[in-house]
């Protein structure tokens, strides 16, 4: 489960086993977690995250979204 990216409280990562889905990252902080498809940037899911937080990450991981998809493509070999 590689951490591909931390910006302050937040780690971004991949789980090893999503090689299967299209291009997207997980976010974590405590005990909250979301879930951003990256081609386009949307939110996929979420749990414990306000929405005013959520809008937040979405903006980093739009602009983001280039490192973090060439950090998946090294990842899962594409």
């Amino acid at each position: 489960m590689p951490t591909v990216l931390r910006i302050g409280p937040y780690r971004f990562f991949f789980y090893s086993a999503d090689g299967s889905e299209p291009a997207h990252v997980h976010v974590e902080r405590d005990d909250c977690v979301a879930k951003f498809w990256l081609d386009p940037v949307r939110l996929a899911s979420s749990g414990g995250f306000a929405s005013s937080e959520l809008r937040q990450l979405h903006r980093i991981v739009d602009e983001q979204q280039t490192s973090l998809l060439e950090c998946w493509n090294d990842f899962f070999g594409r």
